[in-house]
């Protein structure tokens, strides 16, 4: 499955698209400046980028949905609506560019809650109309994975070779992604079921810990014994996940426990941390390792919120050392959901042509999500 589809329906292109495709190339790339809007869960946040430098970046997190144990849709898109303007103002303030500067806005297209994503594609579309700046739309996923190509003003981060594996995991999704390059992305392994993140936050969950349950359960596995327990592990063929039989072997070893002890959370709350955060990474880096034999690629990295688990973080630097991989972790702030990411992967899109038109909606789920396309010299 390709994570960016090559798309099959007409698009009214303009002809600035077209210069765009074939003029804008020739231009010095160091000039160019994208301000990116991410708002597809409950981070509302803008970045302003010049080439792959980063300027500025904004976030404006949600504490609202700490006491009802994860996400409301509902109240997360009003509180984007509330925090878009002054988190985009700040952003460009920050990055010492007024709007007309600005090249392209870059926006996530999805996947995400669609209230959200909603409001974060509307305010692009009027900042695109009002001061006729050209639209970019960005696969949330694809922003994660080319994270691992922003620059910081004081210091060049380390990038990874084409083609690279990385191992995507988040909240709502776990991958294996083949990258050949900025546009060119291939799905090889993915979770059937759950994904590594809802496996921490529902394993939190039922232990009472707060949301969000996958930094506490980091924390506490610090302290804990990562072989005091030991939790199912799923036969899963290729290089797809499942994390639905972790749960449920993870539910019942504490339904069973506390029969004889009501208080056996509580006793061993850092061991059943370390251990479970110890099965989850020894699942996700079992396949990985088998990617990278089967492909031969030697250049690996990880991306998305659960690449700031240390366990992981640990754990993949072990297995490089071990491998003679060459391995790449995203600063810490570049795990979470980050308009710097999205405003980079726009600024790909928008090198390569791919203008985005006014028509255009947000898109919840990733089998839907379909870019649009740059004209070949044809069209």
């Amino acid at each position: 499955m390709r994570l960016e589809k090559m798309g099959t329906r007409s698009h009214f292109l303009s002809a600035f698209t077209i210069f765009v495709k074939f003029f804008l190339p020739h231009k010095n790339h160091m000039d160019i400046t994208i301000l990116g809007i991410e708002s597809s869960c409950d981070d509302t946040s803008a970045a302003v980028i010049r080439d792959r430098t980063l300027l500025s970046n904004v976030i404006a997190s949600q504490a609202v949905h700490q006491k009802y144990g994860g996400v409301i849709p509902e109240l997360a898109s009003r509180a984007h609506q509330q925090n878009i303007v002054p988190v985009v103002d700040t952003a460009l303030k920050e990055a010492g560019v007024t709007i007309d500067k600005i090249d392209a806005i870059a926006f996530t297209r999805g996947p995400g809650l669609l209230g959200s994503l909603l409001v974060g594609v509307s305010f692009a579309k009027g900042l695109s109309i009002s001061h006729d700046i050209p639209l970019v739309e960005v696969n949330h996923l694809q922003g994660h994975i080319l994270s691992h190509f922003l620059d910081l003003p004081d210091r060049q981060l380390p990038h990874p070779d084409f083609p690279f594996l990385c191992l995507l995991v988040s909240g709502g999704h776990t991958q294996i992604v083949k990258v050949d390059g900025p546009l060119d992305m291939q799905i090889v392994g993915t979770t059937i079921d759950d994904a590594a993140g809802e496996a921490f936050d529902k394993c939190a969950k039922v232990m009472g810990l707060p949301y969000p349950g996958g930094p506490v359960i980091d924390k506490l596995a610090k302290e804990g014994d990562p072989h005091a327990f030991r939790f199912a592990k799923p036969r899963i063929e290729g290089f797809d996940y499942s994390f639905s039989g972790l749960k449920t072997s993870f539910l019942y070893t504490l339904r069973d426990e506390m029969a004889e002890d009501p208080n056996f959370i509580e006793k061993n709350k850092a061991d059943l941390c370390a251990s479970l955060q110890t099965t989850i990474v020894e699942i996700l880096l079992d396949k990985l390792v088998k990617a990278s034999k089967e492909y031969g690629i030697r250049d690996i990295a990880i991306a998305g919120g659960v690449s700031a688990n240390s366990g992981l973080r640990n754990g993949i630097t072990e297995e490089g050392r071990k491998r003679g991989w060459r391995t790449f972790l995203p600063e810490f702030k570049f795990t979470t959901d980050n308009a710097a990411m999205i405003a980079l992967a726009g600024y790909y899109r928008y090198m390569n042509g791919n203008i985005a038109t006014l028509d255009i909606a947000p898109v919840a789920r990733l089998e839907e999500l379909e870019l649009t396309v740059a004209p070949t010299a044809e069209q």
